[in-house]
């Protein structure tokens, strides 16, 4: 959860009135000596400062394990100097992790927690009689002051830690977890350390910095590359479940929502564009997803090596920017002007490039190496997922429609009427109507212009009637030259008002014949019969309203004349 803007300025107000305050107070009630100490000063800073570059990030939280430098700064120059160190370390912390403008707040912070704890267990120190320069090797009760100012220090530390997770950053989760296990065992190891190199400095001087400091400084590169390991193993697993999950996803739109509401969770996701390769020489943006809402936009049309997308597209390889000075002289300009940190990837299917992915962020250095590498395996799983959608929205696009006209076929009106048939029974409808009609004499096209022009009059019959329609509702091709209708939630008065417009539309306008056996073109008047059936007036179920409908087509359209419409009616 993001910290309110007014803790933040409240933060600022406790550092200006507790820690320049606290340090001239501690200054001048522990003065310092360091005449003739600046070098072993300067040395001891030196030191702060690596460790301090080398934290050991877990879950977006940073351990940087300085408490063994300060326990020997403490014993050695007192805590005027451990204080400083201390704020110093903070400062080269916050720089190497980089942090982000809106999180400035945290400089502060832990400026705070660290004065507080460096002057409490440092007070508390010095009460029990602890001195600066005390001999650890001779004096056991020395030795045990030193150990339990470690402890105290410690102990204050993980308080303060506390009251900031539930206080400032609002969030109730349990503290015990894996940052306060890891922290634990690496104070249990630097307590001891921090000892050992405050009696090794009074033994050999400087020399100690490098006897403890470098085997310390390889721990740390170690447990972060265990970290980091591990962290990424973590991201392989999640990527094996989405893969998993997109493939057994059947519908285009369905594949492409999932992908980027994982990746958005992985990730932090601002911005997320998916481009798709069109005729083999253009990229066209086909998803735009900014703030894990869909836009619709212009079509944006990219060639290879044109801005961020075309390079990869043309290089078939991932790439990775930190910031929008690194990117905004070549990029194509979709992207929005606060967008710091891109990492695009080629969607690649069989060694083939059929589209781009670019991911954005508001924050600089967002994406990091690794997560580069998760996303190109998510996009392979994602090529694959969507080639198997399409394949299946073809093959049931075809099952469901009408080769010829591109209408829905008998099968999906069968298996449609009866699921609004369902909603009729459960109260969801109200009402609902069917129309169905027939061409009249339609035999007798086809034995003059041949069955090619009579398919063109069905391909244009089926234009007309998706023209009049729209989305009122449904149409398909009943049989060879039936067509039907069905009308949700429409009284028989409009259906039958809908049939008459259909009938007009057919009568009043020819039709164009172009491949007539004659090979001359040709204008075709044509008219057609229509039945109109309501349920639940005329049917109390799917097969009686096709039926009465079929009976009003033939008895009340055909044997009266034909051209006409009407209506079902029991008497």
């Amino acid at each position: 959860m993001a910290v309110q803007a007014k803790m933040k300025r409240a933060i600022f107000l406790v550092w200006l009135l507790i820690v320049p305050p606290g340090m001239w107070f501690t200054y001048k009630t522990y003065p310092p000596d360091f005449s003739g100490r600046w070098l072993e000063l300067l040395a001891f800073l030196l030191l702060t400062s690596v460790v301090a570059s080398m934290p050991i990030i877990i879950n977006e939280m940073s351990i940087f394990l300085i408490q063994w430098v300060s326990l020997a700064v403490f014993l050695s120059l007192g805590i005027f100097a451990e204080m400083v160190l201390a704020q110093i370390a903070v400062i080269v912390l916050l720089l190497k992790i980089r942090i982000q403008k809106g999180e400035s707040f945290r400089l502060p912070l832990n400026l705070n927690m660290f004065f507080l704890v460096s002057f409490l267990s440092g007070i508390f120190y010095y009460s029990l009689g602890g001195q600066t320069g005390p001999n650890l090797m001779n004096d056991p009760r020395s030795l045990w002051l030193a150990a339990l100012y470690g402890v105290v220090s410690y102990f204050l530390n993980q308080v303060i830690i506390s009251i900031h997770i539930r206080y400032i950053y609002k969030r109730n989760e349990s503290y015990f977890g894996k940052e306060f296990i890891v922290e634990t065992s690496t104070t249990l190891v630097t307590l001891p350390l921090g000892l050992m190199l405050y009696m090794f400095y009074n033994q050999v001087g400087f020399l100690a910095l490098l006897i403890v400091g470098i085997p310390f400084i390889s721990l740390s590169i170690i447990f972060n590359l265990y970290y980091s390991s591990q962290k990424v193993n973590e991201y392989l697993q999640k990527a094996a479940e989405i893969g998993h999950q997109m493939a057994e996803r059947l519908e285009v739109n369905g594949v492409i929502d999932l992908f980027i509401q994982k990746l958005s969770e992985m990730l932090p996701v601002d911005y997320a564009y998916i481009l798709e390769v069109v005729n083999e020489d253009e990229l066209h943006l086909t998803r735009q997803i900014e703030g894990g809402t869909g836009l619709t936009s212009d079509i944006v049309m990219i060639r290879k090596n044109e801005g961020i997308s075309g390079f990869v597209w043309e290089k078939q390889k991932g790439c990775l920017y930190n910031a929008k000075k690194d990117w905004q002289t070549f990029s194509k300009g979709f992207l929005p002007t606060d967008a710091e940190s891109i990492l695009a990837v080629p969607i690649v299917r069989n060694k083939k490039a059929i589209g781009v992915l670019m991911l954005a962020s508001k924050r600089k250095r967002a994406y990091e190496k690794s997560q580069l590498m998760i996303v190109d395996i998510l996009c392979s799983y994602f090529a694959v997922a969507m080639e198997n959608a399409k394949h299946y929205e073809l093959t049931k696009r075809q099952s469901e429609h009408c080769a010829l006209t591109k209408l829905y076929n008998y099968r999906y009106f069968e298996k449609l009427l009866s699921e609004e048939f369902a909603k009729l029974m459960q109260f969801e409808r109200k009402v609902l109507s069917l129309i169905i009609l027939d061409i009249d004499h339609f035999k007798a096209v086809n034995d003059t212009y041949g069955h090619q022009s009579g398919n063109e009059i069905l391909c244009e019959l089926a234009a007309r009637l998706t023209n009049l329609i729209g989305s009122r509702g449904t149409i398909a091709r009943y049989g060879g030259e039936e067509f039907v209708v069905l009308l949700p939630e429409a009284q028989k008065e409009e259906a039958y008002q809908m049939a008459e417009m259909i009938r007009q539309a057919i009568a009043n306008w020819p039709f164009t014949l172009k491949q007539s056996l004659d090979l001359a073109q040709h204008q075709v008047k044509i008219t057609a019969s229509i039945g109109v059936a309501t349920a639940p007036e005329d049917a109390e179920d799917s097969l009686a309203l096709i039926r009465h409908a079929d009976r009003a087509l033939y008895v009340g359209a055909k044997r009266a004349g034909r051209n006409r419409v009407a209506e079902y009616s029991t008497c």
